[in-house]
C-alpha cells in the first residue's frame, strides 16, 4: 500500500475554530466520529435533577440538532411544511422558518419528514428534507436560497425515509443520494447561491434494495487531497471534494449480490482506517484509507462476521471503534475493537431490554452515552476491561435521534421535546 498523509476532518475544522466544546456543527460532531473531549455532563439524571429544560417541538422528526456558539439549530415539521427552528442554550426559541410542503415519513417508528441533520459553518445553516427541499439560512434565520433535488435530478425512490445528512467539503455543500431504483449521485452546491458546482453519478450494479443507502459521507484528507468517502450500494468510494471525480472504489461487501442489503449505519474513521458496518448488522470490514481500491475483502485489513450494527453508527477515537449491537439476540452488546487490526479489546452488555438502539452512541472522554428507543439514556465508563458503572436514566419519551454534547450538557431529541441535560 502506498504511503498516505491522512487526517480526519477534525484537522480542517480546528483551523477554522470549529473544534470547541460549545460547537457540534454536524451530525457526528466536531471530529465527525461521534467523539469529543472530556466532559462534565451528568452520567445520570431524573425529572427535577439533571434535566435543565425541555422545549416542546412543533413536529416529530428524527434529525439531530447542531450547535454553534449560543444557538441550537434543528429541522422539524412545522404544520404541513418542512421547517427549521433556532433556540438559545436556555431552550428559548429564537426563530423559525418554513420551506414548503413536507413529504410524510413512511416509517411509523423511525421515519419522519426530517431525518437529515443540518450542518453549519457558524455563518449559515444548511438543511435537507425527505421532500427534496435543500436550503441555506443565515444563523439569524434569513433564507439565502432554496431548491428541490427531486425536481432537479430525479424522484426519491428509497424504500424508506431519507437518512443521509449534508456535509461541507471543498468549500461547498455536498449531498449524497444513493438508491436502487432511482438516480444515485453526489452533488456539490455553492453555499452562497445553491448553484451546482459539480454533479457526479454514483451508479453501481446492485440487486433489490441493496443499492439503498441512508449513510452520511466522511470528509478526510488522503495524499494531500480533500476526499469525500461515501458508503453505499455495496461499495466504498472516494471522490475529490473539489471536482467530484471518483478517485478510487472498494468492493467485496456483497459479492453474491444478496437482496435487501440496504445500509443504514454509516462507516467511521480513525487512525487512517475506515470501519464499515454491512450485511444488515452482521459484519464489519476494516479498510486502509490510503487512496487505493480493494477488489474484494482479501484486499481489506480485516473482516469480522457475526458482529456489527445495522442502524446505530459506531463511535471512534484514538484508533479504537465502539459499537452497540442494536437488534437481535445480542441486542445491547457493546464491543470495542482496534481499528487497524480488528482485534476485539472488550465486550460488555447493557441492561436487557426489548427496545432497539436506533440512536448512535457518543463518547465524551471515557464516558459512553447510548440512547435506547424507549427513551432510556445509558452511560458507562470505558475501561481497558469494558464498560463499567452503567447508569440508566429514563426520559419517558421515545428517542430515535442521536445525542449531542455541548460543553457539559447533552441535548436529546425525543418524540415531542428537545431535552437539555446538565448540572
Amino acid at each position: 500500500m502506498k504511503t498516505s498523509t491522512w487526517t480526519t476532518m477534525a484537522v480542517a475544522l480546528a483551523m477554522t475554530g470549529m473544534v470547541r466544546g460549545e460547537n457540534w456543527a454536524s451530525w457526528r460532531g466536531p471530529a465527525g466520529n461521534g467523539s469529543t473531549g472530556k466532559s462534565g455532563a451528568p452520567t445520570e439524571f431524573a425529572e427535577g435533577k439533571g434535566i435543565l429544560w425541555k422545549t416542546k417541538l412543533p413536529g416529530r422528526g428524527c434529525s439531530t440538532p447542531v450547535v454553534w456558539g449560543e444557538r441550537i439549530f434543528l429541522t422539524t415539521p412545522i404544520g404541513e411544511e418542512d421547517g427549521v427552528i433556532a433556540l438559545d442554550l436556555k431552550g428559548e426559541e429564537l426563530w423559525r422558518k418554513t420551506l414548503g410542503p413536507l413529504t410524510p415519513g413512511r416509517g411509523q417508528r423511525v421515519g419522519s419528514p426530517a431525518n437529515s441533520s443540518p450542518v453549519t459553518d457558524g455563518k449559515n445553516v444548511y438543511v435537507y428534507f425527505k421532500s427534496g427541499n435543500v436550503a441555506a439560512l443565515t444563523v439569524e434565520g434569513e433564507l439565502l436560497w432554496k431548491l428541490n433535488l427531486h425536481e432537479k435530478y430525479g424522484e426519491d425512490k428509497l424504500w424508506w425515509d431519507q437518512g443521509t445528512s449534508p456535509v461541507l467539503a471543498g468549500g461547498n455543500l455536498v449531498i449524497a443520494v444513493m438508491q436502487t431504483e432511482g438516480k444515485s449521485y453526489l452533488v456539490s452546491l455553492d453555499p452562497a447561491t445553491g448553484k451546482e458546482v459539480w454533479f457526479t453519478p454514483r451508479d453501481y450494479e446492485t440487486t433489490d434494495e441493496s443499492g439503498d443507502s441512508y449513510t452520511t459521507p466522511h470528509v478526510v484528507e488522503i495524499d494531500g487531497v480533500e476526499t469525500i468517502v461515501c458508503w453505499g450500494a455495496d461499495h466504498l468510494s472516494g471522490h475529490d471534494a473539489k471536482t467530484g471525480k471518483e478517485l478510487w472504489k472498494s468492493a467485496g461487501f456483497n459479492p453474491e449480490m444478496t437482496k435487501q442489503w440496504r445500509v443504514i449505519a454509516s462507516s467511521v474513521v480513525t487512525d487512517g482506517v475506515v470501519v464499515v458496518p454491512f450485511k444488515r448488522g452482521d459484519a464489519l470490514g476494516g479498510l486502509k484509507l490510503d487512496g487505493s481500491s480493494a477488489k474484494s475483502d482479501k484486499d481489506w485489513l480485516w473482516r469480522k462476521d457475526g458482529m456489527g450494527t445495522d442502524a446505530s453508527t459506531p463511535v471512534a477515537a484514538n484508533g479504537k471503534v465502539i459499537f452497540v449491537k442494536d437488534g437481535g439476540k445480542d441486542r445491547g452488546k457493546v464491543t470495542c475493537l482496534e481499528a487497524r487490526s480488528g482485534e476485539v479489546l472488550w465486550e460488555s452488555m447493557l441492561p436487557k431490554s426489548v427496545s432497539v438502539y436506533y440512536s448512535s452512541p457518543i463518547l465524551a472522554g471515557d464516558k459512553l452515552y447510548v440512547a435506547r428507543e424507549d427513551g432510556v439514556i445509558l452511560c458507562g465508563t470505558v475501561t481497558a476491561k469494558g464498560l463499567e458503572d452503567i447508569k440508566e436514566s429514563p426520559l419517558e419519551e421515545a428517542v430515535i435521534a442521536s445525542l449531542v454534547l455541548v460543553g457539559d450538557r447533552i441535548l436529546v431529541r425525543g418524540d415531542g421535546h428537545l431535552f437539555c441535560i446538565g448540572k
